[in-house]
């Protein structure tokens, strides 16, 4: 274990709240890497009696996000649980590598279909509920009659179990707009009916977010300061006029209203991002998560430098430099130029994860080059 392992909680608080750290947090994901070769038998000799907290130990790195433990791999456990009055009810069925998603309303019923991945730890959709813009009332019913709670006894979970790994923080329901297009009707329906159906649609999007004001009020209140806007933005499906109309304005009232209420906020943006760097700084966000550079995303490190400025960046180094192939000096001359540019304002991880068959001993590498490194 590394020295700088010790107060990992301590310096990211300090990296947040703009105060003088002499070192910076180094934190890779590694919920999928660890839960793909557990499941496929092929994790390192060395790890395969020790859970994921162990490995972080040995590798001296943080922990930024804790799932618990959980049979369902696809769907990780989080802080928000949902409950549902007015004869709404949520069901998901499984059938083999089928999950059917079923929301049952008094005006109707949406069904769903999500395909488990090959080792059960990821799914995505092969149907998704909302078939037209009719369906959407039904959408909308359930969506005012979801009830968001904060779970306590989670949080007291995870605080006991991370320790002084990291600070408690965690992602939850998207912006109504993403949501549309990863859950409810899919990216190409979504965009056909912004353009054929806009009225209906910013309708909708209004009513979407309205109803989200119960979590909101839930957020304001709950005992995490750090909370993720897990979008998994990408310029390439929300193109600069979408972002520009319908997430810039978005973000710009829940970050105020979250800021408001003493949290800290960041944004998951881990596709093309290029196009929307001219937006960064309105958002208001105190970090950007997951930023990809060259050679796999679509951006230099100078270019995001002079994009986000003095925002926090959560990440950093491309996940591919991370896989076999590159060799270790590669990965350390581009972390310490990462490093260089972005500290103090830097957590250093992978963006976003570490690939199921990445190199975790480059991890444990990363550990020592990140320890070595002091902030001028």
């Amino acid at each position: 274990m590394y020295p700088n392992n010790s107060n990992f909680r301590e310096k990211m608080m300090a990296i947040f709240m703009r105060k003088k750290v002499d070192k910076i947090v180094w934190q890779p994901r590694l919920e999928h890497w660890y839960n793909v070769n557990k499941a496929r038998g092929t994790l390192p000799k060395k790890y395969k009696d020790k859970d994921l907290l162990e490995i972080y130990d040995d590798l001296g790195a943080s922990v930024r996000y804790y799932y618990g433990s959980s049979e369902d791999l696809s769907e990780p456990n989080t802080y928000l649980k949902f409950s549902y009055k007015r004869g709404v009810k949520v069901k998901e069925i499984k059938k083999s590598n089928d999950i059917y998603i079923i929301y049952e309303t008094p005006l109707g019923q949406l069904r769903g279909k999500k395909r488990l991945g090959e080792w059960g730890c990821s799914c995505h959709y092969t149907e998704f509920p909302v078939k037209s813009v009719s369906d959407l009332k039904i959408l909308e019913y359930m969506l005012k009659n979801t009830v968001a709670k904060f779970d306590y006894e989670f949080y007291k979970e995870a605080e006991n179990k991370i320790g002084n790994r990291g600070v408690i923080q965690f992602y939850f329901e998207r912006s109504p707009l993403q949501n549309c297009m990863l859950f409810y009707m899919g990216i190409e329906n979504t965009i056909y009916a912004l353009h054929d159906f806009p009225k209906r649609m910013e309708e909708f999007l209004k009513i979407a977010e309205e109803a989200q004001d119960q979590m909101y009020e839930v957020l304001e209140k709950c005992p995490v300061s750090v909370l993720n806007f897990g979008e998994n933005i990408d310029a390439r499906i929300d193109a600069p006029s979408i972002f520009r109309e319908y997430l810039l304005p978005y973000y710009q009232r829940k970050v105020g209203q979250l800021h408001k209420a003493g949290k800290f906020c960041h944004i998951h943006m881990d596709g093309a991002i290029k196009p929307l760097l001219p937006f960064i700084n309105e958002t208001v966000f105190d970090g950007i998560e997951a930023a990809t550079p060259l050679p796999q995303g679509d951006v230099t490190l100078e270019e995001l430098k002079e994009a986000i400025g003095d925002i926090i960046l959560l990440d950093g180094i491309p996940a591919i430099l991370f896989l076999p192939d590159y060799p270790s000096e590669k990965l350390e001359k581009f972390a310490v130029k990462v490093l260089k540019l972005f500290s103090p304002n830097l957590i250093l991880g992978i963006s976003d994860e570490l690939p199921p068959s990445g190199d975790i001993e480059k991890v444990k590498f990363m550990s020592q080059i990140v320890e070595a490194f002091k902030i001028l």
